[in-house]
């Protein structure tokens, strides 16, 4: 339902903008290779520096991946809002952004190299990995602005994200995931305390 501030802003022609932050919460030991794809997808945003169209393509890849996963999804949420200034919605993503890093776990290194000299061959594997995906996009979109806390409702999300991207309509793309490596572990203690704002699926 629209607010009369939306009315009186659509009838003054100015823009629309949505911030969204989806969580996704998978558990069991055959996540560990989502890891992979996030990583991956992580490095190439790195190494793109901020190109929109590399980072679109990076989340249709996450997004594709996680739809495959979906019988490993325990809980999720989201969250957003509306603004008329591009400005204030470039401040609420930054804003996320820095919430989402300082998670726990939640920032790749790859300034060191994953395997040293003197680390065992076999890594622990973590039963939960969070996965948090940001965007920022002009217009309406219903699908991602509802309670997305639902099996149906995530997964019309998710592609929704990925046909948002091959409309270019995707204004800003963040990812971040906890654990942020193989060998990280994030226990279910950690879950409750990190990331509270999850519902069951």
């Amino acid at each position: 339902m629209t607010s009369w501030r939306d009315r009186f802003n659509q009838i003054s022609g100015k823009s629309r903008f949505v911030v969204c932050r989806l969580f996704i919460h998978l558990a069991g030991a055959e996540v560990a290779p989502l890891l992979g794809v996030l990583n991956r997808a992580a490095r190439e945003a790195v190494e793109a520096d901020g190109d929109l169209q590399i980072l679109g393509e990076g989340l249709v890849e996450i997004c594709q991946n996680l739809l495959q996963y979906d019988t490993y999804w325990q809980s999720a949420a989201n969250e957003g809002d509306v603004f008329w200034d591009e400005g204030e919605a470039g401040d609420y993503v930054n804003e996320l952004f820095t919430d989402s890093a300082e998670r726990y776990l939640s920032e790749p290194d790859f300034s060191q190299s994953s395997h040293g000299k003197d680390e065992p061959l076999s890594l622990p594997v973590t039963r939960n990995l969070i996965v948090m995906i940001t965007v920022a996009y002009e217009g309406e979109v219903p699908v991602l602005e509802s309670d997305l806390a639902n099996l149906s409702a995530l997964k019309e999300g998710l592609k929704t994200l990925i046909n948002l991207h091959y409309q270019e309509k995707l204004r800003a793309i963040q990812v971040h995931f906890s654990p942020a490596q193989l060998g990280d572990e994030l226990t279910n203690d950690q879950l409750l305390l990190n990331f509270p704002e999850l519902i069951p699926l």
